[in-house]
């Protein structure tokens, strides 16, 4: 079964989800705001993907970051999404611990989740 990895509260993470439930997916939803994302997780998903994929440099919590506090290794973009998870890019669908989708497109989502 499909993991999706997101906020609820997110617009595109809506639309993803109205996606899925009109076209029959079924997924198991991780809520980052109730169950947070620990550090295994983040580390396999950056043996799929770098950093600078996952992280969302476009959303708000990410402008809302001092220069400072924003991520140059991959080190501390780990830091940066276990302690503030709504700067992954959503929704991130994961199938046996691979990344079939990463935010929201309808033709990716055709062609991966449609089989």
């Amino acid at each position: 079964m499909y993991t999706l990895y997101a906020i609820p509260n997110c617009d595109t993470v809506k639309k993803a989800r109205l996606w899925l439930a009109d076209h029959g997916v079924s997924y198991q939803f991780h809520d980052y705001k109730k169950a947070g994302i620990d550090r295994p997780t983040i580390e396999h998903w950056l043996t799929q993907k770098p950093w600078e994929e996952l992280v969302n440099r476009t959303g708000a919590t990410w402008r809302q970051l001092p220069e400072s506090e924003r991520p140059t290794t991959s080190q501390e973009a780990i830091v940066l999404m276990m302690a503030k998870p709504s700067v992954i890019r959503r929704p991130l669908i994961e199938l046996n611990g691979k990344i079939v989708a990463l935010g929201f497109k309808t033709d990716d989502y055709q062609q991966v989740l449609i089989r």
